[in-house]
């Protein structure tokens, strides 16, 4: 998981979108950091259903500019159809990850990925996650974060 976290670190820098950008250098110059599985701080992911945690590590998802995080779900999870505001590129680090777009989960036109894949979630692109197994994943993206579910209902934001 460590590989591929400092793999996918690596890209995103190398890109030419973030060359001559100074932002992820300011977040990170000062900061050297090993993420180990066992050491990483999880906590509760608040704008997901219930069941997901998060784990940050660089950046700020409220405030404007690029982040990455580590988002784990439990086995049997789903995130209902959604959007979001800004591209986010997502690899998969444990477990498979169900992937599909459109409007409610249809796990026959979804597609499920193993440990390795990466996917591209395209801005105000309505589409749904699920899993059978807990798994990982590794969020690259910009904020401000936000999830705009096509269901109003599976907003865990607005549930009692």
């Amino acid at each position: 998981m460590k590989t591929l976290a400092t793999t996918a670190m690596l890209c995103l820098l190398a890109s030419p979108s973030f060359a001559g950008d100074q932002q992820i250098e300011r977040m990170v110059a000062d900061a050297h950091q090993v993420f180990e599985e066992g050491t990483i701080d999880w906590k509760d992911e608040p704008i997901l259903p219930r069941g997901a945690r998060s784990a940050l590590v660089v950046g700020d998802p409220s405030k404007a500019g690029v982040f990455i995080a580590y988002l784990k779900f439990p086995a049997n999870y789903v995130i209902p159809a959604h959007t979001h505001p800004f591209t986010e590129v997502v690899t998969v680090l444990k477990g498979r990850v169900g992937n599909g777009f459109g409007d409610r989960l249809d796990r026959e036109k979804g597609e499920l990925l193993d440990i390795g894949s990466s996917f591209i979630l395209p801005a105000d692109h309505p589409h749904y996650l699920w899993n059978d197994e807990e798994s990982v994943v590794l969020l690259i993206a910009t904020g401000p974060w936000d999830i705009t579910y096509v269901n109003p209902g599976d907003d865990p934001r607005k549930s009692p």
